[in-house]
């Protein structure tokens, strides 16, 4: 007897990742059925509408999503500012919840989403795409296998260019961490799943322009027997390409450097991965080896299946509400956004 498809709305069309989410959902009709899109502003609705992700698409309100007999999920893809207020919104309704990032800059009301899921047994993915990074996947596989030994340092680095596009600066100044809020998630999230909750996040955040943007930043994040370096930068030239990753423990080291090809690329290019070990480990001999990881594939299919699979109850999130709270309060501290945490 076939599995009933999953009903899922998307809300909001303001987030820069809601476009290739949709696409990868309409990808997945064999699991999903979409029921529908809401976006009530007509900014985006002017300039994100048209798109062809969303030809066909019954375009509803919030109340009309709220009234869809049988709805399983909400996608949240609304702008940054809305994300939070809109999943627990639908977390009330008892919706599982698949939320594009980042988590907000109230910590206590993401932990207040994460605990309302959790007394509702409602499935919550937060969409970090690099955690179904092929190459990402094997530098953590690499970790937990004891390939490294015993980690003592991590260097990640997320940086792009937008120095010329005043109204993407405008749009990343409305947030306290300006560009380190907005992307070094993605890496805190890598190096709290490889070291957990760091003891100590100190930030260094600087400007290149009196704009009001932060649009370059260090965060040192403290371990006791490690440290880790997270750099985010909207000023590198050419920065996408320079995105890397570098891991060292006693026994060995990885580095991943681009971490991602272009969109253009990810079904034909293959991610790599550079490991060195001291010792024979399985499949590989001492010494240094360029490894092929696979291409990248859909960015976004990956989770949406393992989010399917929590769903209908096939597997349990390997995320879990605790990782997740360790993972917004490490980033809003390298935001140098103080919590009620760090208020203590």
């Amino acid at each position: 007897m076939p599995t009933r498809k999953i009903k899922i709305g998307q809300i909001g069309i303001g987030h820069n990742h809601a476009q290739g989410n949709m696409e990868s959902l309409r990808k997945l009709d064999e699991i999903y059925e979409i029921v529908g899109v809401v976006e009530s502003d007509p900014v985006w609705l002017e300039k994100r509408k048209h798109l062809k992700c969303y030809e066909g698409i019954n375009w509803i309100t919030e109340e009309e999503l709220f009234n869809t007999p049988g709805l399983d999920a909400v996608a949240v893809e609304t702008d940054g500012f809305d994300l939070i207020p809109t999943a627990l919104r639908w977390a009330e309704q008892g919706v599982h919840i698949h939320l594009d990032k980042p988590g907000g800059e109230s910590l206590s009301e993401f932990i207040k989403l994460m605990d309302l899921c959790r007394e509702k047994r409602l499935a919550i993915q937060l969409a970090y795409a690099y955690r179904y990074n092929p190459a990402i996947r094997f530098a953590i596989d690499a970790v937990n296998s004891g390939w490294l030994g015993e980690l003592f340092e991590i260097h990640a680095v997320m940086s792009r260019y937008d120095g010329d596009n005043n109204d993407y600066r405008k749009w990343l100044a409305q947030y306290k961490g300006g560009a380190m809020y907005i992307f070094s998630g993605y890496l805190i999230d890598i190096i709290v799943t490889m070291l957990g909750r760091p003891d100590k996040t100190t930030p260094f955040l600087r400007q290149t322009r009196n704009d009001g943007l932060i649009d370059n930043g260090l965060a040192v994040l403290e371990y006791e027997k490690a440290t880790a370096t997270v750099r985010v930068s909207v000023e590198e030239i050419d920065g996408m390409k320079h995105r890397r990753l570098i891991i060292c423990g006693t026994k060995g080291t990885v580095e991943i450097s681009p971490l991602e090809m272009p969109a253009s690329q990810y079904y034909t290019h293959p991610l790599s991965a550079r490991l060195t070990v001291k010792h024979d480990v399985p499949g590989y001999s001492a010494g240094t080896h360029i490894v092929d990881c696979g291409p990248m594939g859909d960015r976004y299919a990956k989770q949406l299946l393992e989010f399917a699979e929590i769903i209908r109850g096939e597997k349990q999130n390997p995320f879990d509400d605790n990782h997740e709270i360790v993972v917004q309060e490490t980033l809003l501290a390298a935001s140098g956004i103080t919590t009620e945490t760090q208020k203590k």
